[in-house]
């Protein structure tokens, strides 16, 4: 099925009068729209979507835009990585088992990817997962782990094989997050709240039913994650009304006493970013959409921290000394993140871990650097001996 355009509009139309979102609560709604395939229209019938092509899924978010309940909410992890990763390499049962709870939000997923000694080199991670019988059991710590506190299922990058070469070694699991082994400990952040956690698994137990991929391919799972997180990530960009560019404008166009000399530049100037970086986005999410998981996405991720960033200090040089009043440094675990929610003293902090979550500039333009542009690859000496054998 390659439905058109009016065809997805009249499908849509159908189902807002079949489903009035006034009278059905909003989970009910969200279960029927994901069966209807109207949650992700270019994934299969029966997984949420239409088969349909993937840039005609913004034509259906603006149908249901203004539908109570449209938005899943608190599952950012899950939607934009999760559910890609589980799509590409998951079995049937799998599939039928965990997209649709992902996608109405019954179940919150979070990463559990990095840790202390394997950051930007994630392919050093220690966490070991043995096999024991028809499950294996899973020891180690993973940090910078977002909405840990509220999720329920976790992807999850560990080490079965220590005598592989570092990234042959590894599997790719889905963790129940709701057992005795995974504890979650909150990390407090610049801004007062911990939105991150570190994450300890002390014999964990994950039935093998629940790996995606085969048993040491788990780097290559692990990149369709991440390309998608970067692309996700990188969409922030855009819509530019939506984001910290919209924010920024909307305080430009009511204030109009805040203007200063030289700041209307700097907004222009951001403003033009955002379009190239949403343009470039949607090349990219076309490339996904044919299969292609490039390393394009890496330009969108550091365009979006840094444009995100730069938005965020132009607003307190637009505030002056009304910015430094900050809200509270309450010490909060919250369920989501909401710039346009929050005060500009807290858009300010948070922003400054954009170029540090989703992986951090400077590996970002490493990848560009190697794989987009061809240029010559560091010098490296760990990708050919045995991980056990590697210093750490």
């Amino acid at each position: 099925m390659n439905p058109t355009i009016d065809e997805i509009e009249k499908h849509v139309a159908e189902f807002l009068r079949d489903h009035d979102p006034r009278q059905i609560e909003p989970l009910a709604f969200l279960r029927a729209r994901f069966d209807a395939g109207l949650a992700w229209i270019h994934y299969p019938q029966g997984l949420g979507g239409l088969g349909a092509p993937r840039a005609l899924q913004p034509l259906v978010d603006a149908l249901f835009a203004d539908a109570p309940g449209n938005d899943p909410g608190r599952i950012g992890v899950g939607l934009g990585m999760a559910a890609p990763t589980i799509l590409a390499h998951g079995t049937p049962e799998q599939q039928q088992r965990w997209l649709r709870p992902l996608w109405t939000g019954e179940q919150v997923w979070c990463q559990l990817f990095s840790e202390p000694d394997a950051g930007s080199d994630l392919a050093a991670v220690a966490t070991r997962a043995a096999r024991d019988g028809g499950d294996w059991v899973v020891t180690g710590q993973k940090v910078w782990t977002s909405m840990a506190h509220e999720a329920r299922f976790a992807i999850l990058l560990a080490r079965t094989d220590p005598g592989a070469t570092k990234h042959r070694g590894l599997t790719y699991f889905v963790c129940d997050m709701d057992q005795p082994g995974v504890e979650v400990r909150p990390l407090r952040q610049a801004t007062g709240e911990a939105e991150f956690n570190e994450v300890f698994l002390t014999e964990a137990r994950i039935p093998d039913t629940d790996r995606l991929g085969e048993v040491g391919a788990g780097w290559s799972v692990a990149m369709t994650t991440l390309m998608n997180e970067r692309v996700f990530i990188g969409g922030g960009a855009a819509p530019r009304e939506d984001g910290m560019i919209g924010i920024v404008a909307d305080l430009w166009r009511q204030r109009p006493e805040l203007r200063k000399p030289g700041l209307r530049e700097r907004l222009v100037a951001l403003w033009v970013e955002a379009e190239v970086a949403r343009l470039a986005g949607e090349r990219q999410r076309r490339l996904l959409a044919s299969g292609r998981t490039g390393n394009e996405g890496a330009g969108a991720k550091i365009a979006f921290a840094r444009i995100n960033q730069a938005a965020s200090s132009l607003e307190l040089d637009l505030l002056g000394e009304e910015a430094l009043r900050y809200e509270d440094w309450e010490m909060r675990r919250p369920a989501t993140v909401d710039f346009r929610a929050r005060s500009a003293g807290y858009r300010f902090l948070r922003a400054k871990g954009n170029s540090i979550e989703g992986g951090t500039s400077e590996i970002l333009r490493n990848i560009i650097a190697e794989r987009v542009l061809g240029l010559p690859a560091e010098t490296r000496h760990d990708t050919t001996v045995a991980w056990k054998d590697l210093p750490r």
